[in-house]
């Protein structure tokens, strides 16, 4: 499955990068992240943000997360900028680019996802603090640091076999696997909540969060 996207697009988990000017000029009215050094230069190193929901209160554009470092509080930054400030748009990295930048022990079962992506014909790649180590060179990763894993799905997606599958590998893993199920409009939902067999589960668009049954997510459904 190769994944695609417009270069107008927006989607979660998307990687923006803002130009200097655009970052400076947004911290003028935040203070007190100016303040803060490694805010203050974060777009001068070239590191991303995080496109997120959309959240209460959020003046019109792209909204924008900023996860800091555990060395840094681990605090979640809100950002909303104007589509004239975004330099570049990427997809999240995949598990390949950011797999050695990952403790030794985990080496093993990033094989075993790979080849469970290509049985079932999905995009694999991550997010987390496995991801933000990579992509900043930041210290993200703990003892207790989880996988993240972005596996976008399409129409013909056996999502049961995917979720079975990665509930029986998690049980060898020296890691807990943490993630979503993202169909190709966009829409998620937890592959733990969907494998647990509730009624309903959490689906998370762009726009917001709402419940849905887990087979009406699997059809390409949205809630009514």
């Amino acid at each position: 499955m190769n994944l695609h996207f417009r270069p107008d697009e927006r989607r979660r988990h998307h990687l923006v990068r803002l130009s200097r000017v655009s970052w400076r000029t947004m911290l003028v009215a935040r203070h007190e992240l100016a303040a803060d050094p490694l805010v203050a230069r974060w777009t001068d190193h070239g590191r991303p943000l995080v496109v997120r929901r959309v959240a209460h209160g959020d003046a019109p554009g792209l909204p924008l997360g900023l996860p800091l470092p555990p060395s840094a509080g681990k605090r979640r930054l809100s950002f909303v900028v104007q589509p004239a400030d975004v330099m570049s748009v990427d997809l999240p990295p995949t598990l390949r680019t950011v797999g050695r930048t990952a403790p030794c022990a985990w080496w093993p079962t990033f094989d075993l996802l790979e080849s469970l992506a290509d049985r079932y014909r999905i995009e694999l790649r991550v997010c987390g603090s496995l991801a933000w180590s990579a992509l900043t060179g930041l210290d993200y990763l703990t003892d207790r640091s989880d996988l993240d894993l972005l596996l976008y799905v399409n129409g013909g997606t056996d999502l049961g076999g995917v979720t079975a599958s990665l509930a029986a590998m998690e049980l060898a893993a020296p890691m807990r696997f943490d993630g979503e199920l993202i169909r190709e409009d966009g829409a998620a939902v937890s592959w733990r909540e969907f494998h647990g067999g509730a009624p309903s589960v959490l689906l998370k668009t762009l726009g917001g969060i709402s419940m849905i049954e887990p087979g009406r997510f699997a059809a390409g459904d949205l809630p009514s």
